[in-house]
């Protein structure tokens, strides 16, 4: 009767669900730290996190405890009263990305659309564009939400087939291509927005310097350069947030998926003040924004990842898995690419797919993703251990020497109990 549960479970799904995702064939029933169990009992090692959104590992008790002492006080009240818990999240907030104020949305792609709102009313009301003639420059590549105002800028037909009409008012430019940007500006430019490591596209990380020349770019044309680190932020590459990297600021930070402590929806548009101030009563708004619960439960995630040293973790962690991924030598891989815990691994498309790589390590008791085909997604929670690590890089060894001819598999799936 066991091995009909996952079967059950997917049948009932495709029944009633949209079919607006390919998932693995794997039914997952429950999850602790970074393991993940199916609903016939078998065990996985979760090397993608929800798309980092489970940063802080499956389950946490610092973030649970949080969520049931907050549920149980109050949960959602909206923003028509104040509440006990928004200030202090949003301070928190501000203190770890080192801008002035925030404005709470629950999904990422909501955090986008108030960054566009926010870049638009800067430009009318201070920099003096003309009504409606506004412009945001945006890189090719980019995947930013699935609303319609997003995917009407992204460059990816799939996005957009059957979608449109779409809003006006985005400039596509190449990703990396600071020269390009520039080039791209105009009187009514109001921002540049993109993000620092392009996560959907395949863990695209750009030429060493570009954010800084992009940073300049913006201060001398007086445009606001917006960041979505809604993937990246967090911890995720080994800083709080990417762009620390290069030693910048922006004017404005998209941040959601781990700020909801791998339990529930969180996001923000964070900013300067000027972008902030454009917001008025009435303007722009949630009902379940800020919430008191996502503001207990972000608060608490953002501790987690302070207190526990979880951006030293991926920074540390991070390194190691890129000179094993690196030191691997599959003809399988044409590149490994990332910083951090992100990692991409970029399978030859005229020897495997990454759907069938992904497939056969969930065989082997690693759960990841394909992305465009050719990319596979390594994001392990933050709290991986050093050998549990260990562990899913030989499952993926195993992997690509067994799904190439002539190489020998070394089969290192059994779990010892300790690793267990």
């Amino acid at each position: 009767m066991r091995a009909t549960l996952a079967a059950d479970a997917i049948a009932v799904e495709e029944r009633w669900c949209a079919r607006n995702y390919k998932p693995l064939p794997v039914v997952i029933s429950r999850a602790k730290g970074v393991w993940l169990w199916d609903a016939d009992g078998h065990k996985y090692l979760d090397m993608m996190s929800a798309y980092s959104a489970v940063n802080t590992g499956h389950g946490h008790p610092r973030i649970l405890k949080a969520l049931t002492e907050q549920a149980e006080r109050v949960a959602v009240v909206s923003r028509a009263f104040h509440t006990d818990r928004l200030g202090p999240f949003l301070a928190k907030l501000c203190q770890v990305t080192g801008l002035d104020g925030a404005c709470p949305m629950n999904t990422g792609a909501e955090a986008v659309e108030t960054a566009i709102k926010a870049a638009r009313r800067w430009a009318y009301t201070v920099k003096g564009v003309p009504a409606d003639r506004a412009e945001i420059i945006v890189a090719e590549g980019n995947f930013h939400g699935r609303t319609t105002t997003i995917v009407g800028f992204s460059s990816e037909p799939e996005y957009r087939d059957g979608f449109g009409p779409f809003a006006p008012g985005f400039t596509l430019v190449p990703y990396g291509d600071a020269a390009a940007i520039e080039k791209a500006i105009t009187p009514n430019t109001a921002a540049v927005l993109l993000e620092p490591i392009q996560g959907e596209a395949g863990i695209v990380v750009p030429p060493a310097g570009y954010l800084q020349a992009v940073r300049e770019i913006c201060d001398k044309h007086n445009v606001k350069l917006i960041l979505d680190e809604i993937q990246a932020g967090m911890g995720r590459t080994g800083k709080w947030f990417a762009f620390q990297h290069e030693g910048i600021r922006p004017d404005g930070l998209c941040l959601g998926k781990a700020l909801g402590g791998g339990v529930m929806p969180v996001s923000a548009f964070v900013g300067t003040h000027e972008l902030i101030a454009s917001f008025k009563p009435g303007n722009h708004g949630s009902t379940f924004g800020g919430n008191p619960l996502a503001a207990a439960v972000g608060l608490e995630a953002i501790r987690v990842i302070e207190e526990e040293g979880l951006v030293q973790r991926s920074a540390e962690l991070g390194g190691h898995l890129m000179d094993r991924l690196r030191a691997i030598g599959s003809p399988l891989v044409r590149q490994v690419r990332g910083k951090g815990l992100w990692v991409g691994v970029d399978i030859d498309p005229g020897l495997a797919t990454a759907r069938a790589v992904c497939e056969e390590l969930m065989r082997r008791g690693v759960l990841s993703k394909e992305t465009h085909e050719t990319v596979i997604r390594l994001a392990p929670p933050l709290v991986i251990s050093r050998e549990e690590l260990d562990w899913a890089i030989d499952r993926l060894e195993d992997t690509l020497a067994a799904m190439h001819p002539g190489r020998r598999d070394h089969d290192r799936s059994a779990l010892t109990q300790e690793q267990a």
